[in-house]
């Protein structure tokens, strides 16, 4: 009982927000995001959930609200929840990767290897839906453009924030996907079109000589607390 009285006082202390989840009425404390609330309100988060810091796109989720239909989207460990928010979550958008080998797929002038992967690229009729849904405020419609122009640098740059929600895709009436297009992209440009830093082959080529051996060797055999004092007492390069 003294419980009770306890939870019904911190509730009154609290502003507490109305929010429906799949259809089921709940009162949730305001400041929390999508995410916490959804714990709050009982469910176990286990599908949907990773990061929680805004980084890993499994959040993926759809809301509108009791005035206002309009269907809006969020990754929902960074937003929260507002009075009378109706949530569905999105954790997964069935979706296939196109399979590839990037030891295959080497750019080359007059092929775009984008549109070879996913050739439906060229259904794409700027409905911008695209750029609407996305969380990330990332301009989706343009990088698909510059996808069908082959220009892997230009989706490298305007794509590199995203989080693979697959929101993009959920959106596309031409079931273009945007986010599995843009990682291809990136990872042509890493592979082909990056140079090389002078630096990290010079290290590859010392290590395979041996340089670092010995002193591996005596890190192997040095104790936890050792191990930690070198840690802490590293010396850290300078950022350029």
């Amino acid at each position: 009982m003294a419980a009770d009285k306890l939870e019904e006082k911190t509730e009154r202390e609290t502003k507490m927000v109305d929010v429906y989840v799949m259809g089921k009425h709940y009162k949730a404390p305001e400041g929390l995001t999508i995410q916490t609330a959804l714990e709050y309100c009982g469910y176990n988060v286990i599908r949907g959930c990773g990061c929680r810091a805004g980084f890993c796109g499994a959040c993926g989720t759809i809301y509108s609200f009791t005035y206002d239909l309009t269907i809006k989207y969020a990754l929902a460990c960074q937003k929260e929840i507002e009075q009378n928010m109706v949530i569905m979550q999105v954790p997964f958008f069935p979706s296939i990767e196109a399979i590839y080998d990037l030891g295959d797929l080497e750019p080359e002038e007059g092929k775009n290897r984008l549109l070879e992967l996913y050739p439906n690229l060229i259904t794409c009729f700027g409905c911008n839906n695209c750029t609407k849904t996305c969380p990330q405020d990332l301009l989706v419609m343009d990088f698909v453009s510059d996808a069908l122009r082959g220009d892997y640098e230009k989706v490298y740059e305007k794509s590199f924030d995203c989080v693979m929600c697959g929101l993009c895709a959920a959106r596309c009436p031409q079931g273009i996907q945007p986010y599995n297009i843009a990682l291809a992209a990136r990872r042509l440009r890493g592979s082909y079109l990056t140079p090389a830093p002078q630096h990290n082959l010079d290290r590859v080529k010392e290590i395979e000589e041996g340089k670092f051996d010995v002193e591996l060797e005596a890190l192997k055999k040095s104790s936890e607390t050792e191990l930690r004092r070198r840690y802490a007492e590293r010396e850290i390069e300078p950022a350029l």
